[in-house]
């Protein structure tokens, strides 16, 4: 019988003295530096890429705010040389939104997974470590390591994405960039750190857990940026609005008589192109359909987020991911106390 195979003895009946905190973060360190080096390397060269194509997006931003008049040949050819560099932030954003589960994947769900598929977890705890202090000194160290890099990559896309914003050409409520600003990107990742070191502890493969971990994660993703999100904060409600483009718009709808009308009703009303007319001369003349809907007694409405309640969205997405994020961990080091070895 041999360290790996003879179970693991209770903490009280455990004859060495505790390993010092500071020598499990060290011994920590040493055991997932090449996940962290991975982290390092994946954010690093995002970063620096953002870094370059932020350079660009600025310098194309200067270009059309400082150029008049506006409608001159030359700022149209300025502004359309910033609407391609926007299509490709677009394209950049969207393929970032993988970074936080890849993360959590790949550096969260082997953290315990891997030690109890191995069986080498046995011998950590005869070693003066403990089930619970060996669960904490590997969560918590690379929990905040792996946030706070998050964060800090956040910030900078933050200000990679900023001229757009500025241009007014997208919503920063828009779920391609929302969640990948400082507060929402690294709760994101936390959470996926999470839920990894979880699936990692119950299902105890390393595969499996990663596959648990990605699925999980995007389910919880899909479901935030459909259902939760916009209810937050209740949504304001105005007539024939003049909305920013920053302005997030949740619902739309028409009414008549101060009573709601039906999209089908619309659609019946505005059916048969009614928004063509006769004009002078015998030329047809296109109606806008709103103008011709205000026009037979119909007002539109619009459900909204407007675009100052962008920080207390992330705040508040921020804060329940991190609530959700230490629930998870306390239950996978509660299970690691008291499941049987």
């Amino acid at each position: 019988m041999t360290a790996l195979t003879v179970p693991a003895r209770p903490e009280h009946e455990a004859s060495l003295r505790p390993v010092p905190w500071r020598q499990m973060a060290w011994v920590t360190w040493r055991q997932h530096r090449m996940a962290l080096a991975g982290v390092a390397a994946l954010l690093g060269v995002l970063a620096v890429y953002l870094w370059l194509a932020g350079l660009q997006v600025h310098h194309a931003y200067a270009a059309v705010a400082a150029c008049h008049p506006a409608s001159s040949p030359a700022c149209r050819d300025l502004l359309g040389d910033f609407n391609t560099t926007y299509a490709k932030a677009e394209a950049t954003a969207a393929l970032l939104q993988v970074v936080p589960v890849l993360i959590g994947a790949f550096a969260g769900a082997p953290v315990l997974a891997r030690e109890l598929e191995t069986g080498t977890f046995r011998y950590a705890w005869t070693q003066g470590f403990g089930r619970w202090r060996w669960t904490v000194a590997k969560l918590v160290l690379l929990a905040v390591t792996v946030a706070a890099a998050a964060g800090a990559f956040g910030a900078l896309f933050s200000w990679y994405f900023g001229p757009i914003f500025a241009e007014g050409d997208e919503t920063p409520f828009a779920p391609t960039v929302f969640d990948l600003r400082a507060v929402t990107f690294a709760a994101w990742t936390l959470a996926a750190f999470a839920i990894g070191a979880l699936a990692g502890m119950l299902i105890r493969r390393v595969v499996p857990a990663i596959a648990a971990t990605l699925a999980i994660w995007s389910g919880l993703a899909i479901t935030a940026g459909i259902y939760l999100r916009q209810h937050y904060l209740t949504p304001l409600a105005a007539s024939n609005p003049n909305l920013s483009g920053s302005a997030w718009i949740t619902g739309q709808w028409y009414t008549k008589g101060g009573k709601p009308v039906s999209q089908s009703a619309i659609s019946q009303v505005l059916q048969g192109d009614p928004v063509q007319r006769i004009g002078a001369h015998g030329l047809k003349q296109t109606i806008n359909p709103v103008q011709y809907l205000a026009q037979h007694g119909y007002t539109s409405w619009m459900s909204y987020q407007p675009a100052s309640r962008f920080w207390t969205f992330q705040w508040i997405e921020g804060g329940w991911l991190l609530a959700l994020s230490l629930l998870l961990i306390a239950a996978t080091i509660w299970l690691v106390r008291r499941r049987a070895a």
